[in-house]
C-alpha cells in the first residue's frame, strides 16, 4: 500500500483511518484513506468499483487479508486485533429496508435495542423525530410506501446510537418521487447529527446535495479523495460528478426578487460574492448549495454590459489538461472558493492568463442543487 512519512502521519491523525487490501478472483481492493470524523463522506464510482466492498470491510462483514481500521482513536482492526461486526458501534442502512414483516414499525425499531443493552431511548426518540415517522409507529411494513420503509430502516440504524453510520446506496431501489421524498430527511440528518456517515452512491445528485467529503473509486483503487469542493475543482484530471466537470458552492438566500422570479445567493467564503439564480421559493436565510459547471464560466479582463448577470472578481489559480487538445481547464479563486472554467487554448493565450492574475468571472448559469 502507499507509504511514506507524510501518508503515515495523515493516516494516524485521521478521525477514521482505513487501510484494506483484499484480493478476489478478478477483483482486488487496495485503499489507504484518512477520513473526517464528522459529516458525510460519499464513496462514489461506477458499479464494480469497490464501494460496497470497502463499506463491508469497515463494517467487519468482509475481513481483508491486510487491514487496519481506527475510528476516533479506537482500533477495530489491525494485525493483532479484530472487532467483530456485532461489537462495532455502527448503524448500517442497506439498499433494501429488510424490515420484519410480522413486527410493527415500533417493533422493528426496538428490535435492535434488544441486542444492544447499552442503547438508550433518547437515540430512538431522536431518530423517530428526525425521520418524521412518528405517525407510522403502529403500522406493519406492508402498509408503508417504499420511501417510508427506507426512512424506518434509517431510524432503526440510528436508534442504537452508533458512532459511525454506513449507508449503502439507500435510495437506489426507489423511484424518483420516493428519492425526492427522502433526500430532505437525509439533509436534516446531515445538519443535526454530529455523526460521521460513509455514504455509497453512484448518483451524482446525491453527492452534490449531501456530501462534505468525496472518495472516488475505480477498479478497487482510490483515484481522488478530499473535501468535496476541493476535489471537484482539481485540474489534474478533474473529477466529474455527472456528465460535466464543475464546482459546488455553499451559500444562503440573501434576497428574492418577486418581479423577475430570481433569488440572490450569498456565497460562503466568497468575500461578499453573490449569484442570482432562479427563485425556487426558499426563504431568505435558507442554506443552499449551488452547482456551477465549467462550461458556464467565461473570463474577461474588463467586464462590460451583457446578458450575463453574474460577474464576479477573482483570480487565476492553476491550469490543467482537457480531454480535447483545443481546450484547457482553468481553476479560479473567488475569496476562498474555487471554480473551474473550460476554455480554448487560444482564449487562454489571447487573454495572457497566468496564475495569480486578477480576472472577472462571467457565470452564465448557476443552479440550486436539488
Amino acid at each position: 500500500m502507499p507509504g511514506g512519512l507524510a501518508a503515515r502521519k495523515a493516516f494516524e491523525m485521521a478521525d477514521i483511518a482505513a487501510r484494506f487490501r483484499l484480493d478476489w478472483p478478478g477483483f482486488s481492493l487496495d485503499v489507504d484513506l484518512g477520513l473526517p470524523g464528522r459529516g458525510v463522506t460519499a464513496l462514489f464510482g461506477h458499479s464494480g468499483s469497490g464501494k460496497t466492498t470497502l463499506l463491508r470491510c469497515v463494517a467487519g462483514l468482509e475481513r481483508a487479508q491486510e487491514g487496519q481500521l481506527t475510528v476516533a482513536g479506537e482500533v477495530w482492526q489491525d494485525a493483532g486485533r479484530w472487532v467483530p461486526t456485532h461489537k462495532r458501534p455502527i448503524g448500517y442502512v442497506f439498499q433494501e429496508a429488510s424490515l420484519f414483516a410480522h413486527l410493527s414499525v415500533l417493533g422493528n425499531l426496538r428490535y435492535g435495542l434488544k441486542r444492544n443493552r447499552d442503547a438508550l431511548s433518547r437515540p430512538l426518540d431522536q431518530a423517530i423525530e428526525l425521520l418524521g415517522i412518528g405517525h407510522l409507529l403502529d403500522r406493519k411494513p406492508d402498509r408503508l410506501s417504499g420511501g417510508e420503509r427506507q426512512r424506518v430502516a434509517m431510524a432503526r440504524a440510528l436508534a442504537v446510537g452508533p458512532r459511525l453510520l454506513l449507508m449503502d446506496e439507500p435510495l437506489a431501489a426507489l423511484d424518483l418521487p420516493r428519492r425526492r421524498e427522502i433526500l430532505p430527511y437525509l439533509e436534516r440528518l446531515h445538519r443535526e447529527l454530529a455523526l460521521p456517515v460513509l455514504y455509497v452512491t453512484h448518483a451524482p445528485d446525491e453527492v452534490a446535495r449531501l456530501a462534505d467529503h468525496l472518495v472516488v473509486l475505480e477498479a478497487g483503487r482510490v483515484v481522488a479523495a478530499g473535501p468535496l469542493a476541493e476535489t471537484l475543482t482539481r485540474v489534474d484530471g478533474p473529477i466529474r460528478v455527472g456528465e460535466e466537470a464543475g464546482a459546488i458552492l455553499e451559500g444562503r438566500v440573501m434576497a428574492r426578487d418577486a418581479r423577475w422570479h430570481l433569488a440572490q445567493i450569498g456565497i460562503e467564503g466568497g468575500d461578499g460574492a453573490a449569484l442570482w439564480t432562479r427563485d425556487e421559493g426558499l426563504p431568505v436565510g435558507a442554506a443552499v448549495r449551488l452547482r456551477v459547471l465549467a462550461r458556464d464560466v467565461s473570463l474577461t479582463t474588463q467586464p462590460a454590459p451583457s446578458s450575463i448577470q453574474n460577474v464576479l472578481p477573482g483570480e487565476v489559480e492553476a491550469f490543467g489538461e482537457d480531454e480535447h487538445p483545443a481546450l484547457q481547464r482553468v481553476r479560479l479563486r473567488v475569496g476562498r472558493c474555487r471554480l473551474l472554467a473550460r476554455l480554448t487554448r487560444k482564449a487562454v493565450a489571447d487573454l495572457h492568463l497566468a496564475p495569480g492574475q486578477p480576472i472577472w468571472l462571467q457565470i452564465k448559469s448557476a443552479a440550486l442543487v436539488d
